[in-house]
């Protein structure tokens, strides 16, 4: 056995290099010091621990080793409601099971769909030889936010022409709300409430909440008419404090599919001007809604031209099929003035600054795919008819399950199906009777009735038009 080294009874030797000689006879104990005499005794060490772990705990405090989070000073959250959804419903052994909760195209066989000109585009970046996985500017890829202004604000845009415009690249759609709420909390002289529709997409209430700002609601849905409460909202709009943030979904609202038209959309503009509101757009649907990228903008592009100061949440989630990617764009366009183009440098500036604090650059691969299509005049054409295609499909669907609940004369009626757009319908459905969809029919939705019109295909819908007329009859 050994110890520190040295064979078990060995001796240490003086060191020739100490300035001593060495013995010559090995058991002369003057000139040998034994082991047992240099190295601390068990007792020894012992103490010398005990003493070191006093000092620590000294140091740390008597508490060291405690958490400062407790139970009770952070209780669980609850589960977001439309994870949880999705998690129940992949945990569901039906075979007739259905999700028309998920906001993400399907096709008709329920699979996700990669768009064909994003395959190509994907293509086309894997071959270039000059790809490289460095960092993007801070705010984003050049190309890509570039083209999203356009895209948004249209080409011939007034804002644009007069430098009045600046966009950075987001952590998609979601991310573009953050930045643009983040802005305000920090920069608006009067840190005013922010007014949300009822109902709205449920991470509005939480992003403008986490920065700081208070929150209120303007009615929107209509539950009579399963249409827009356009006097409700007017009104509302009209009580706000002067100077209010207005949120405004630009397209395909969520969670209700119900849009104002252009004649309406126009009093809306009317009163925000008259009470100087400010309005914040969130557009993650342009050209998913109608098929049509400019009618799916026509409300921001309206107030831009009619000189309003605003900004855009821009999503490229659903139009491209990029929901994992992340890529969106926010967009600032400042009011007209004489200075606004040193406004909006300077508002750029400070995003950059946000922007860098948050997330230091945006990821690159989706905003590339993106970019590719966008500026190549031949995939932007097709991407166009990829759009029809989704589009399209959801119309169908929308027209076909009017059409089977009113042949099995379903109680109510059912003309908002057709009358919403988008990816989800607000069926009207109240929470026992999603309830019951769940627990008996397997077919899985957000409590407060809004399905996912791209969850329905030709494989299921004729069962979940039954699964709701039942329903319907066994609970009215």
């Amino acid at each position: 056995m050994f110890s520190n080294g040295a064979p078990h009874g060995s001796r240490l030797q003086s060191s020739p290099h100490d300035g001593t000689a060495p013995s010559s006879s090995s058991n002369n104990n003057n000139s040998t010091l034994s082991t047992a005499s240099t190295l601390p005794s068990a007792s020894s060490s012992s103490s010398s621990s005990s003493r070191l772990s006093q000092i620590s705990s000294h140091i740390m405090g008597s508490t060291a080793g405690a958490s400062v989070f407790t139970t009770a000073q952070v209780a669980q959250a609850p589960e977001d409601p439309l994870f949880g959804l999705m998690r129940a419903y992949r945990q569901d052994s039906s075979d007739k099971k259905v999700d028309l909760g998920i906001g993400a195209y399907r096709d008709d066989n329920a699979k996700p769909w990669i768009l064909p000109v994003v395959q190509k585009a994907d293509a086309i970046l894997h071959n270039d030889p000059n790809l490289d996985h460095e960092y993007l500017p801070i705010s984003g890829l050049a190309n890509f936010t570039a083209a999203a202004q356009k895209l948004i604000l249209g080409a011939d845009s007034p804002a644009i022409q007069e430098n009045r415009a600046t966009s950075l690249q987001t952590i998609s759609g979601t991310g573009a709300v953050h930045l643009g709420a983040l802005f305000l909390a920090k920069f608006h002289p009067r840190r005013p409430t922010v007014y949300l529709s009822n109902p709205t997409w449920a991470n509005h209430n939480q992003i403008f909440t986490n920065v700081g700002l208070a929150i209120d609601k303007y009615p929107y849905f209509s539950a009579q008419t399963k249409g827009l409460d356009i006097d409700g909202m007017l009104s509302a709009l009209h009580a706000a404090p002067a100077g209010s943030i207005i949120v405004l979904h630009a397209c395909a609202h969520n969670p209700t599919g119900v849009d104002p038209t252009q004649d309406q959309w126009k009093q809306i503009a009317s009163v925000i001007r008259e009470r100087g509101h400010f309005p914040f757009f969130d557009c993650a649907y342009q050209g998913f809604a109608s098929g049509d990228l400019a009618r799916d903008a026509w409300a921001i592009r309206y107030f831009v031209q009619q000189g309003f100061e605003t900004c855009v949440a821009q999503s490229f989630a659903k139009n491209f099929g990029l929901y994992g990617e992340r890529a969106g764009a926010f967009h600032f366009v400042s009011a007209a003035g004489p200075d606004a183009a040193t406004a909006n440098r300077n508002i750029a500036s400070q995003l950059a600054i946000l922007q860098r604090s948050e997330i230091s650059n945006p990821p690159a691969y989706g905003s590339r795919i993106a970019s590719i299509v966008l500026n190549d005049p031949a995939l932007y054409a097709q991407w166009e008819q990829d759009l029809k295609t989704m589009s399209g499909r959801i119309i169908e669907m929308r027209r076909g399950l009017q059409q089977r609940l009113e042949a099995k004369g379903t109680p109510g009626s059912w003309n908002h199906i057709t009358s919403q757009i988008g990816m989800f319908s607000f069926t009207g459905l109240n929470e026992q009777q999603v309830q019951t969809l769940r627990e008996k029919w397997h077919i899985y939705m957000t409590k407060n009735g809004r399905i996912s019109m791209a969850g329905l295909n030709t494989h299921n819908i004729d069962y979940f038009a039954e699964a709701l007329d039942q329903t319907v009859r066994e609970t009215s």
